[in-house]
């Protein structure tokens, strides 16, 4: 705000606008004749490199953050005064020398010269008496309010202390302090200010003077959050506020930063995001937007005169040079203002300001953040909630908020929005810490009538579910999830979830969770796929993927003949059907002579035995199936000896470990009545009438 080109309220009579106004003519013809500035400007001060500066004044001399001294402030006073007349001569010097046009013909507000101080400086020592700025008990009289509202008044570092019993007898029932500028500085009599004004009954706040062109919007409001410009639901805290206006170091080289044009060299689409980086952190802070104070002609120059700020509350800035009781055309995003500051020139210390309604509205402006009036909302949206057992707590993660209820909780964040909990998903949520847990904040209302009589609720990071029959558990957005979801959520076969959200750390980074018709297990490479029944029970048996068969890499396929289905594993297959159960094959020999005969469709049909069995004669195994058996050895491979009276042969003279040894082809039929099987040591013929004979080699 403009304090800074002021001198202290007690030690300057104020000339008359009459008298001012053909000085500021004059000043004004010179200005855009070329002729160079009318009033002197102060010669630039040394900056201080950017750091957090408090700026306080301990000598009659002292420099402070506009860069002039007090007897400075008090010769440019007389000079130049304050009406709007003056204020936009001010505004289009600066605009001048920044190489663009005059103000548009309205008063163009303060010029904010609350600038970098010329040292580091402390506040106000407790107890020592500063400067002559403290308020005399007798104000300056005021020549005009607009004649409706709560009056008000905003001060900042050259109001110095301030007499609030004062200010108060005069009327102000509200007072905003400058907290901060930049990410450099901070008031010293911020803490004196803020203080006094609440101890007098009067309703504060603070406020921060942005540049945009030194930090971002995010940094600015960190900065002013940690430095008064929190906000509790206490009813004596005003809102924060947005402070955007004119640059007040147009042409300064001394300040250590390149301050830019009067828009900070931000003009137009940077400018709104800059604002909107500042809103949205300032909500995750405090739980609400802050107010924006700026003018007409500012807004329209440098954001395009944007629409997108209707969330936030409007502080407008128009001194008109006569009485009225309208600040003029408002800026696109509003289309009421909720404060209006009309004068610099009295009735209180620094600038005066009319809340533009009464009294219990102000209060409920100090009361009502963004999230209690989402909460309240949500709690007339559910009857069942009871009534309110505490007040609107804020500082959550994230910016959040929360009330609690007879029977639930709600919980409100800038993202999520306001939403009910209540047991038992709520109490699932709590075990996983609530807002600060995997889940977040919850982003829909309960909802229930699921089948089976359940209900859900959706988070930030994913879902709970209850039924009656498993309790309710999680489900976090992902892989599993989304499995899940293909199949119908608790309405396809896998049912309600029975575990409590997925558990991980298994190999190879899997994950797995279990539901009432089987479960979900994932892997990077593997990705998410269900198994369940008979075929998750073989899998178990065989170590689950800690087992040869690993992760499955499809879910189950059924359809097969005879009914039965399959699923395929990182290290083989199961395959299930009413009589033969579920059974793995293992990739390998003995699974690719079963597939050449046609798997489950072939003369074998499906595997009866559960793997291969290994361990035999010179490294052999084998594996049985509905038709026969597939045996294998390093030296011969995998062939097929179906049922039949070749293979009865075969076994009576001792299978592999008997003179024959291996087979080294599959049985071979040349027609119905005629086959032969050949062996490491001979061959096994057979025909229908003679029945089979050996001959060995």
């Amino acid at each position: 705000m403009h304090h800074g080109s002021k001198s202290p309220e007690s030690t300057h009579t104020r000339r008359r606008a009459t008298v001012r106004g053909s000085a500021v003519i004059l000043a004004a013809m010179l200005l855009l004749a070329g002729g160079g500035a009318a009033v002197a400007q102060p010669g630039p001060t040394p900056p201080v490199p950017p750091a957090t500066v408090s700026a306080d004044a301990s000598t009659q001399g002292a420099v402070v953050p506009d860069g002039k001294t007090s007897g400075e402030r008090a010769t440019a006073r007389q000079a130049v005064g304050r009406d709007g007349a003056t204020m936009q001569t001010n505004a289009a010097q600066k605009m001048v020398r920044a190489g663009l046009p005059g103000p548009a013909p309205e008063p163009a507000a303060r010029m904010a010269r609350e600038a970098i101080p010329a040292a580091p400086q402390t506040g106000p020592s407790s107890g020592t008496a500063p400067l002559s700025r403290s308020v005399p008990g007798v104000l300056p009289a005021a020549t005009w309010n607009p004649g409706f509202g709560v009056p008000g008044q905003d001060v900042s570092y050259y109001q110095g202390s301030v007499n609030w019993a004062a200010q108060y007898s005069a009327g102000s029932r509200f007072a905003y302090v400058k907290a901060t500028e930049g990410s450099y500085y901070t008031n010293g009599y911020f803490g004196s200010q803020y203080t006094g004004s609440a101890q007098q009954g009067m309703i504060r706040g603070a406020y921060h003077f942005a540049i945009p062109s030194f930090s971002s919007g995010a940094a600015q409001a960190q900065y002013f959050a940690a430095n008064g410009g929190g906000w509790s639901s206490d009813g004596i805290t005003l809102p924060p506020v947005l402070d955007i206006e004119y640059n007040p170091y147009v042409g300064r080289t001394d300040v250590g930063f390149n301050s830019g044009d009067i828009c900070y060299s931000l003009a137009g689409a940077p400018m709104v995001k800059w604002i909107s980086d500042f809103g949205n952190t300032m909500l995750q802070l405090t739980g609400r937007y802050p107010v924006v104070y700026t003018t007409t002609d500012w807004w329209t120059r440098c954001t395009g005169n944007s629409s997108a700020f209707s969330s936030y509350p409007l502080w407008i800035a128009a001194y008109p040079s006569s009485p009225s009781t309208t600040p003029g055309t408002l800026p696109a995003s509003w289309q009421q203002y909720s404060i209006w500051q009309y004068t610099d020139s009295g009735p209180f210390a620094g600038d005066s300001d009319i809340w533009n309604g009464d009294y219990t509205g102000l209060k409920r402006f100090s009361t009502v953040s963004d999230a209690a009036t989402a909460i309240a909302t949500e709690a007339a949206q559910n009857s069942w909630l009871g009534g309110a057992k505490t007040g609107v707590n804020c500082g959550l993660t994230a910016g959040g908020c929360y009330q609690i209820y007879a029977n639930g909780t709600i919980h409100w964040q800038a993202s999520a929005g306001a939403h009910a909990t209540k047991d038992p998903i709520r109490a699932t949520w709590a075990a996983q810490s609530y807002e600060n847990g995997p889940l977040g904040y919850p982003s829909t209302d309960q909802a229930c009538g699921l089948v089976n009589g359940g209900c859900y609720q959706i988070f930030q990071g994913g879902s709970v579910h209850w039924s009656a029959a498993t309790g309710a558990n999680l489900t976090a957005w992902g892989a599993i999830r989304n499995a899940w979801g293909v199949q119908g959520y608790e309405n396809g076969s896998l049912g309600y979830p029975t575990s409590n959200g997925e558990t991980c750390g298994q190999p190879n980074g899997g994950c797995y969770q279990l539901f009432q018709g089987g479960a979900i297990n994932y892997t990077a490479s593997t990705g998410a796929h269900i198994t369940r029944g008979a075929i998750r029970g073989t899998w178990g048996a065989q170590g689950y993927e800690n087992g040869s068969l690993g992760y499955p890499t499809t879910d189950e396929t059924c359809g097969l003949l005879n009914g039965g289905c399959y699923q395929l594993f990182q290290g083989g297959s199961i395959h299930w059907s009413p009589s033969s159960g579920a059974k793995l094959t293992t990739w390998g020999a003995i699974r690719n002579a079963w597939g050449a005969q046609g798997y489950e469709n072939g003369r074998l049909g499906y595997p009866t035995s559960n793997g291969e069995s290994c361990g035999l004669i010179n490294s052999g195994c084998y594996q049985m199936f509905q038709g026969g058996a597939i045996n294998y050895s390093p030296a011969t491979g995998a062939h097929v000896s179906p049922f039949g009276a070749i293979r009865t042969t075969w076994g009576s003279l001792g299978f592999e470990r008997g003179a024959l040894g291996y087979p080294t082809t599959d049985e071979i039929c040349s027609v119905s009545t005629s086959c032969y099987q050949s062996f490491q040591h001979g061959t096994i013929s057979w025909t229908s009438a003679g029945g089979t004979s050996v001959s060995y080699s």
